[in-house]
């Protein structure tokens, strides 16, 4: 019998999902996922706010630990562990926790009953400010997510009860929402799979994903440009930068002060991208954020925001022109970026790009290992694998038992 609230509907599919009932491609696109999840992952445990966050969180030591990713000189209670881990990401501060308390329920394997509790429990915890938005704090938002949506579903295993329509009503989820209208989920037996219907996209480096749109724009300008100035960028010949994009108000950032500023600004991109010629971890670093040719060629960028442009990842497109002193103009378009899931990254770009943000953090090995069990993941039966190569360990340190490699 199918549920009848939309809360006893999310419950019953969580409750239900097993993997006999993903098909191959959905298998295969979240593999690519997985492991581009935890490659950012390691990117961010180098961060000075993971930093900061990790040794807080060190007072919380006790002899019930889990795995902190690139860590071998401490552990920590779960809780704390998902925290510090989680803090290298920052999906949605809503969306963020009910998804974690989801995929906790369905760890702990709850009942459908506490699945919802789990949901209704989560829900008390979630929201964060979007002024956060390109702060430090806002990589504290999915931390928290992956916490409280752990201690959700450890609660609601424990007894603890929330209301069981809490998907359903508009002082529940809907208070996050001025236009919150749920709809219950088909049935597994005939779910329609995203990762069936399109591919995954995935950035190529660490910022806002409509600058990706830009960057790529920029970078063929660029090539343009140094083509018919004898191989040489015309920085001094620049009359003026203008940016045909969406109207995305927290990407409109025209002097970004930090990096993480800088990671929200299409012009930021944009000069980073025609200076450079490509983006990448580095182009955020405070010596290239502040560098003087790129805060001159800011004071000559512009936005403009045309009505057919919206801000939709499927349909949006950028456009970058530059005109020069002589009165000529030099314009190129990107209506999807390399690693859209319309040009979806080819899987040696994907393991490079892993690598790269996992290098300094893990050794080789284990950095080896970590991408040959993502994509054995059938063969995986215990999940102390992929913890043992998270926390920097090679597969030596496996029992004989769990090799697989």
């Amino acid at each position: 019998m199918w549920a009848k609230t939309v809360t006893g509907n999310f419950a019953k599919v969580i409750h239900g999902l097993n993997a006999d009932q993903l098909t191959d491609q959905v298998i295969q696109r979240s593999k690519r996922m997985i492991l581009d999840t935890l490659g950012v992952g390691f990117l961010g445990t180098s961060t000075e706010v993971c930093h900061k966050v990790a040794q807080y969180s060190k007072i919380y030591c006790s002899d019930l630990s889990s795995t902190i990713w690139g860590h071998l000189d401490f552990r920590l209670p779960p809780l704390y562990a998902a925290f510090v881990n989680g803090v290298a990401f920052h999906p949605p501060a809503v969306v963020g926790i009910m998804g974690s308390a989801a995929a906790c329920a369905k760890l702990l394997a709850l009942d459908q009953l506490e699945c919802k509790n789990a949901l209704a429990i989560a829900a008390s915890y979630a929201g964060a400010p979007l002024a956060n938005a390109a702060t430090q704090i806002k990589p504290v938002h999915v931390g928290n997510a992956a916490k409280h949506g752990l201690e959700a579903a450890c609660l609601a295993l424990q007894g603890l009860q929330g209301n069981k329509k809490i998907l359903d009503m508009e002082s529940g989820m809907g208070a996050f929402y001025t236009d919150y209208s749920p709809q219950t989920l088909p049935t597994l037996q005939s779910y329609p799979w995203l990762l069936d219907q399109q591919d995954v996209a995935i950035k190529r480096f660490p910022a806002h994903l409509a600058t990706h749109w830009v960057a790529d724009a920029a970078s063929s300008v660029r090539k343009k440009l140094v083509e018919s100035s004898e191989n040489l960028f015309p920085l001094d010949k620049i009359e003026k930068v203008v940016l045909k994009v969406p109207e995305v108000k927290y990407a409109n950032r025209p002097s970004p002060a930090s990096e993480h500023e800088a990671r929200h600004s299409f012009q930021f991109v944009a000069c980073s991208a025609l200076l450079d010629g490509s983006m990448s971890v580095q182009s955020f670093a405070s010596e290239n954020v502040h560098q003087p040719a790129l805060r001159a060629l800011l004071c000559k960028t512009q936005l403009e925001h045309p009505p057919d442009n919206i801000p939709s990842f499927d349909s949006l497109y950028c456009e970058v022109s530059v005109t020069l002193r002589d009165g000529n103009t030099i314009s190129d378009r990107c209506t999807t970026f390399y690693g859209h899931w319309r040009k979806p990254l080819k899987k040696e770009d994907l393991e490079k790009k892993f690598q790269s943000n996992a290098l300094g953090i893990l050794p080789a090995e284990a950095m080896e290992g970590i991408i040959e069990t993502v994509h054995n993941l059938e063969k995986v039966e215990d999940c102390s694998v992929l913890s043992t190569f998270l926390s920097g360990q090679s597969a030596r340190a496996l029992p004989e038992k769990l090799r697989f490699l």
